[in-house]
């Protein structure tokens, strides 16, 4: 159990911390590591899923009432999410 455990931390998490440096060398001094203030990242629903994490999307799409969410993956979940959002769009529109 001892060796697996060694492997994991070898193979995975070691890889994992130097990326995650190596990302976030130029961020030191930046407020925030991507400017999200474009007119089309407010208005695009597409990019603003694909800026969130899972667990954003998840509470999105309970916020949204999407049923059967928590064992989809991304690409569904993000489809699934687009369609509901853009129904809503237009039902607004239609007022």
């Amino acid at each position: 159990m001892e060796l697996y455990g060694l492997i994991a931390v070898l193979v995975v998490l070691i890889p994992e911390w130097i990326a995650d440096g190596t990302i976030n060398i130029g961020e030191r001094g930046a407020k925030a590591p991507l400017p999200m203030s474009s007119r089309a990242w407010r208005t695009l629903p597409e990019l603003q899923l694909a800026s969130m994490g899972m667990r954003e999307l998840r509470e999105l799409s309970r916020e949204l009432r999407i049923w059967g969410y928590s064992g989809e993956s991304r690409e569904r979940l993000t489809v699934r999410l687009l369609a509901r959002i853009r129904r809503r769009i237009k039902s607004v529109d239609a007022l």
